[in-house]
């Protein structure tokens, strides 16, 4: 008896470990979604920008003390107030606050980036 009592504890002790020790965490990558398109609107809050291909304005949340905008190549960093309507931006978001589209990160483009459609021929 004492036998099969050992060999179930033993047993069960794999299975505890893998249920009690906390998977690892995988966090979502800062922009999994993305809109590219003309600045209309920013504010201290919010920033609203007009997709260029569907031309829908969207509402994005920004959160106190934003500071994540870049140049395209990311290796300047720009103020908000630097930011102004009618400039070309690459906004990543998610929406996992209460189903509120928030900003990650802002990426100022320049009217030359953007992509070209080449022309068959």
């Amino acid at each position: 008896m004492r036998t099969y009592l050992l060999a179930a504890l033993v047993a069960a002790i794999p299975v505890a470990t893998a249920v009690v020790a906390p998977a690892p965490a995988q966090a979502a990558k800062v922009g999994s979604s993305w809109v590219e398109g003309t600045l209309v609107h920013i504010s201290a809050s919010n920033i609203k920008v007009k997709d260029d291909k569907t031309g829908q304005e969207l509402g994005f949340l920004l959160v106190p003390h934003f500071d994540q905008v870049f140049s395209s190549d990311g290796k300047t960093t720009y103020q908000m107030k630097s930011l102004h309507s009618g400039q070309l931006v690459k906004v990543y978001y998610d929406q996992k606050l209460l189903g509120a589209r928030h900003a990650d990160r802002i990426l100022v483009l320049n009217r030359a980036q953007q992509p070209v459609k080449q022309q068959k021929g």
